[in-house]
């Protein structure tokens, strides 16, 4: 269970001002991905970037923001000097609070001493690295660039950059690999010190290539597999002093990631980019996916808003509930809560100790069945 301290950390991260950048540019797409990205246009990285600038200015002034995500695609794909300047941007026209979470989304290939000491001085204070597995056979199965020694470089260069946090992100359940190899990845992650691990099952993703291959008769990932994975990274992690705050995200101490943190807390944020959400008075909006649209709307004038939905009333408390119940410490009750544990299903959730009020807090007690848990809290009716 996560800390009270903890809790309230996490807790308090609705009160936060976050903003997420979409850089969509990427050596190539890697099977798995459904993400908005792109491989083989590194001729329009720059027009992109000034079509977000455009994007960042066009957007009414906030307040100083508490923390950034630029993520991706390969943000560190396209440089450090172009980040600062995007950086640079977002601070004139919005603000950056002093202390903000800075993070940039990069991949092993692209990180090494210099250019990791260049993205601490363009601004980021925060870095995921992408390296997914230290098992070769696997990351070649996974369609990814770099190899395990790739990897290790990439952290052990991050570090020593001085990056305030370090965190690695790992993908389970690929086909390729076996208890031994993910036990080393673990084993080898933990080795190399980050302050914060994300582990991840493998999912196949409608319109993929992954999705493709399977339809083709190429192996699933195989759900009992997976849930043997992260009940071991869960394990592992934790004797490594690794608290787990959300399902599939461990930190150490100080270490959460503050705009994850805010997002889960039903927070609003800015988006900037091609295929960006954000949710700012009470509406989520959703920016167009297809690249050459979004830099011509930008540059017209027109904005790249594709799709604005409110959020209110009862979906907005399914919403609260939705993404609250991911995390370690749960969400408050409210008026969902009540409704989930009264209905007839979550009754099967509470016997099967799936779901339990800790306390003033609803948790779900069984990670591995948090997507049960969610699949009931949409299909909830509101209370009479």
């Amino acid at each position: 269970m996560i800390s009270p301290a903890s809790a309230a950390s996490v807790e308090a991260a609705g009160a936060l001002a976050t903003a997420y950048v979409h850089i969509p540019f990427c050596a190539r797409v890697c099977p798995y991905c459904d993400f908005t990205v792109v491989a083989g246009r590194d001729d329009v990285i720059d027009r992109y970037l000034a079509a977000l600038h455009l994007d960042v200015e066009s957007t009414a002034p906030w307040r100083p923001l508490d923390a950034v995500f630029v993520g991706g695609g390969t943000p560190s794909r396209v440089g450090a000097a172009r980040l600062a300047a995007l950086l640079d941007r977002i601070s004139r026209h919005h603000g950056i609070a002093e202390g903000a979470e800075v993070t940039l989304e990069a991949n092993p290939e692209d990180v090494d001493e210099a250019t990791a000491a260049a993205f601490v001085r363009a601004g980021f204070t925060r870095i995921s690295l992408g390296v997914q597995s230290f098992d070769d056979a696997v990351l070649t199965d996974l369609g990814r660039v770099h190899d395990a020694s790739d990897g290790v470089a990439a952290v052990t260069a991050a570090l020593d950059a001085g990056f305030d946090s370090v965190s690695i992100d790992l993908i389970f359940g690929s086909p390729a690999e076996s208890s031994e190899s993910w036990e080393r990845s673990l084993r080898s992650a933990v080795e190399l010190a980050p302050h914060h691990v994300s582990a991840y099952s493998l999912t196949v993703e409608p319109g993929t290539v992954l999705w493709k291959r399977v339809r083709g008769g190429a192996p699933r990932p195989d759900g009992d597999v997976q849930a043997d994975r992260w009940e071991r990274a869960d394990e592992l992690l934790a004797g490594a002093g690794f608290e787990r705050y959300e399902v599939s995200n461990h930190a150490q101490p100080g270490h959460h990631c503050r705009y994850n943190a805010a997002v889960w807390a039903q927070a609003e944020y800015l988006a900037f980019g091609v295929g960006a959400h954000g949710y700012r008075h009470g509406v989520r909006t959703v920016n167009v996916r297809r690249l050459d649209t979004y830099i011509d709307r930008v540059e017209r004038g027109i904005g790249p808003v594709q799709a604005s939905d409110p959020v209110e009333g009862w979906a907005k408390e399914q919403e609260r509930l939705f993404v609250g119940l991911r995390r370690t410490g749960g969400v408050e009750p409210g008026v969902g809560g009540r409704a989930l544990l009264a209905s007839e299903a979550g009754a099967r959730l509470v016997e099967h100790g799936v779901i339990v009020l800790s306390g003033d807090r609803l948790v779900v007690s069984r990670p591995l069945l948090t997507d049960e848990v969610l699949r009931t809290v949409l299909a909830l009716e509101p209370p009479g």
